[in-house]
Formats: C-alpha cells, sequence, structure tokens
C-alpha cells in the first residue's frame, strides 16, 4: 500500500503544480475518496471486533452447557451417569484443544475427535431417554443438546469472517487514496517526508483489523478462559 502510494508521488512530482481552478475540484474528489475509505475501514474494524466479542461469548456458553450437563448427569442412572461424565471431560480437553491450536492436520483431527465424541454423548443420553422417559430425564437430554448446538455456533462464528471482496475493495481504494494525497501534495509542494503518514496509518489499521478477524492467526487471539477454568474445576 505504502509503496504503491509512494511510487505515485514520485511519479506525479514531474507533473506541473494544479491551476487554482482545478485545485478545488480536486480536493472535493480527494475528501470524498478519504472519507469513503474511513468508513471503510471503520465499518471493517467494527465488523471484525463484533466477531470476535461473538467468538468470545460462544466460548462462555459451551463452558457453561458442558458445566451444567456435567452437573445433570446425576439424573442419569448410576452405571451412565458416570460414563457420561467421562465422555463430557473428554470433550471438555477437545474443545480446550480447539481454541489453542494452530495447526490445521492437528484441527482436522481435533473436529473428528469432537464429532466422535459428540455421538457417543448423545447416545449415551439417548438410551437413557429410553429406559426412563420422564420429564427429569428430559432436562438431561435438553442440556445435550445446548452442548453440541454450543459447538455449533461456535464454529460458525469462527468460520464468519470479512469476506475477500471487501478485503480487495478496500485496498483498491486505499491505494487510490494515497495516489490522490500523495498529488496533492505534491501540488502544495508539501514535504516528501509527511506522504509516508497516511500509507503507513493505513497498512496499521488494516493489519490490526486482519489480525482481530483471524481466529487462530495474529497476537489478538479468543483465550479459553472459562473452558480451562471449568477443565481444573472438573478435576481429572
Amino acid at each position: 500500500m505504502s509503496l504503491g502510494g509512494c511510487g505515485s508521488i514520485f511519479l506525479l512530482r514531474r507533473q506541473k503544480k494544479l491551476d487554482n481552478d482545478v485545485l478545488e475540484d480536486f480536493g472535493i474528489v480527494q475528501a470524498a475518496t478519504l472519507t469513503l475509505l474511513a468508513l471503510l475501514i471503520g465499518f471493517s474494524f467494527s465488523m471484525a471486533v463484533s466477531r470476535y466479542d461473538q467468538r468470545k461469548n460462544y466460548e462462555e456458553e459451551e463452558a457453561n452447557a458442558i458445566g451444567t450437563e456435567f452437573l445433570r448427569a446425576d439424573l442419569a442412572q448410576e452405571g451412565n451417569a458416570g460414563n457420561i461424565r467421562q465422555l463430557l471431560k473428554d470433550y471438555l480437553d477437545q474443545r480446550v484443544v480447539f481454541y489453542q491450536t494452530r495447526d490445521p492436520q492437528k484441527l482436522k483431527k481435533i473436529n473428528a475427535r469432537t464429532e466422535e465424541l459428540e455421538t457417543k454423548l448423545w447416545q449415551s443420553v439417548l438410551t437413557e431417554a429410553k429406559s426412563n422417559p420422564t420429564p427429569v430425564v428430559a432436562l438431561l437430554v435438553s442440556g445435550m443438546n445446548d452442548v453440541i448446538n454450543s459447538q455449533g455456533y461456535t464454529q460458525a462464528a469462527w468460520w464468519n469472517r470479512i469476506p475477500v471482496s471487501a478485503w480487495m475493495l478496500m485496498m483498491i481504494i486505499a491505494l487510490f487514496s494515497s495516489m490522490l494525497v500523495g498529488y496533492g501534495a505534491r501540488s502544495n509542494s508539501a514535504k516528501s517526508a509527511y506522504l509516508f503518514i497516511l500509507p503507513l496509518m493505513i497498512s496499521l489499521s488494516m493489519a490490526l483489523i486482519a489480525d482481530i478477524d483471524s481466529p487462530r492467526g495474529g497476537l489478538i487471539r479468543v483465550v479459553p478462559q472459562n473452558l480451562i477454568s471449568l477443565q481444573h474445576s472438573l478435576g481429572p
């Protein structure tokens, strides 16, 4: 981005100054382009932050659903209750690793193991419901449904990111904005050092947006604090 803006500056230095009549119209175009760029960056940042908050909220909901179902396991028969608790502990371990891993190959294994555990968990409560169809057991089934649904909501939130087309549009407008600022600054005989400020700020802003919008990359990530806390409270 900055290279394009600065390159345009040096290229346009060979041109003559803008006439006073043209300079006013040029200022309107320049201001409108910069305003549009600012709006796009602002909206993109808002989208990225809202998605980040959504991922954090779903992590909390997952921890609450698993913890509640672990307590409701007491509603099952004695033999099946222990099996449900152990499956939930294994499931919880997989959910913690899901948030922490960055390895795509490891993520595939985690997703496969998670699906396997969800199937076993559902079969365990389904068996309980068939053998003892009471309103109390219905709470156990409803809780397991919340556990499985919360995982699906989390996965959907991690897939929900800023579209590539939006990134491309923002980059194109940023490039033209840098060119317009460079040309306008040349017309006003501004110092060349100042012309690096706008491209630099645009680059930093877009880097921050990309970092927040990337669930597994960058520095800003969702830490599964609630799941880890639950993991410690349930014990080994």
